[in-house]
């Protein structure tokens, strides 16, 4: 009996990698850090807006904790039972988007983007784990295909149904080019023509450096349009101070009063009301304040690590609907790090990206735990030697 149940354990430990230990290592380091900058962000709005301080704490650990839950479950399910739902995340993640027009919808500061079901849910965040999953198991279904110009155009038009209802509905630019990207690069992650994803990607950034030119050139008047107003004033901050430019700017001085070493974890006096909403997409601003560049470039490091791990999985699987899961999963977080951090430094024109696991957030930690729940159980399945 001894004899048997030492051979059961030791099948059960042969199934788990190193990466499965280092990420999940990672991931509740980030977790941790991240609710100690939330409070630290937050605290003192939270009294100004007659919560007690631990608010947006007590919150964010709440929807942590169901998220954990949720990443326990789906690493302990086979990834390939996913398959068998991949319709169904992609209609229902369309369904949970349109349901924002009705009164299910709710508007939180000025944008209606959540779901009141009893407690409030973003069906973008939703979306970006749905197409995962759908993109996922049709490409494996339709390899063949999505080799082909023919099979490339009618997959993109299926990416560009739910990131075109995200934009024109949820108004939600930001999670409307993640969701298409994350699918874009899972497809050029499959074919092994890349040929036309190359050409096409040049002829989006093409467009986009086209934009920026016209705006500020002044050949188009950037009122004509919210999203030409905040390319504006991404160009030149300085000229918005008192308005689109203001969190930008508030941004700017916070990182830059920080230092090497920062002013001490607490010490932040950008978050006493001079930068709007510190606890959510300006949260790398205070982190830069309050611990430096230091502290600023652990985390990156971190975020480095956590990419890594993912691209060990993706590179390592044993099939190929578990290298795309994880591929979408891996591709998701980089551009969210990146795009959050290019938004607070002003690299890119400032839109709605959060920083993984330290931005405050519910529906966002719930399902990007969810994503590295399917990720640990595609390493689950990989080979020990």
């Amino acid at each position: 009996m001894s004899h048997s149940r030492t051979a059961v354990r030791l099948k059960k430990e042969r199934r788990y990698g190193i990466a499965d230990r280092s990420l999940i290592f990672i991931v509740l380091f980030l977790i941790v850090f991240g609710l100690i900058m939330i409070y630290s962000a937050s605290a003192y709005s939270a009294v100004r807006s007659g919560h007690k301080s631990n608010y947006y704490l007590m919150s964010q650990l709440r929807a942590t904790l169901i998220g954990l839950g949720v990443m326990v479950f789906f690493s302990r399910l086979d990834y390939h039972i996913l398959m068998k739902f991949a319709w169904i995340a992609y209609f229902a993640s369309l369904i949970l988007v349109a349901l924002v027009l009705t009164p299910l919808g709710m508007t939180v500061n000025g944008a209606r983007r959540w779901l009141n079901v009893g407690l409030s849910l973003q069906p973008a965040e939703v979306a970006k784990l749905g197409m995962i999953i759908f993109f996922a198991a049709y490409v494996c279904g339709n390899l063949r295909r999505v080799q082909h110009l023919k099979g490339i155009v009618k997959t993109i038009g299926f990416a560009a149904i739910p990131a075109l209802m995200v934009y024109v509905i949820t108004d939600n630019l930001s999670s409307a080019i993640i969701i298409f990207a994350i699918i874009y690069i899972m497809l050029f992650v499959a074919s092994p023509n890349s040929a036309p994803y190359i050409i096409f990607a040049g002829v989006l950034f093409g467009i986009a450096a086209l934009i920026v030119y016209v705006v500020a050139s002044n050949i188009v008047p950037a009122e004509l349009s919210y999203r030409l107003g905040r390319i504006e004033a991404w160009l030149n901050p300085e000229a918005y101070a008192s308005g689109k430019g203001f969190q930008t700017l508030q941004a700017l001085y916070s990182i830059g009063s920080g230092g090497v070493l920062g002013k001490g974890l607490g010490q932040s006096t950008q978050k006493l009301g001079f930068v709007p909403e510190a606890q959510n997409d300006m949260i790398f601003s205070i982190i830069c304040e309050e611990l430096g560049m230091f502290g600023a470039l652990a985390v990156i490091l971190l975020f480095i690590m956590l990419i890594y791990h993912l691209l060990l999985i993706a590179t390592n699987a044993p099939d190929l609907f578990g290298s795309l899961l994880v591929t979408g999963v891996m591709t998701h977080f980089a551009l969210q790090v990146l795009l959050n951090i290019a938004v607070v430094t002003n690299a890119l024109p400032n839109t709605g990206i959060t920083l993984p696991f330290i931005s405050y957030g519910g529906s966002s930690s719930v399902f990007l735990l969810a994503e590295i729940g399917m990720a640990l159980s595609v390493s689950r399945s990989l080979k020990v030697s």
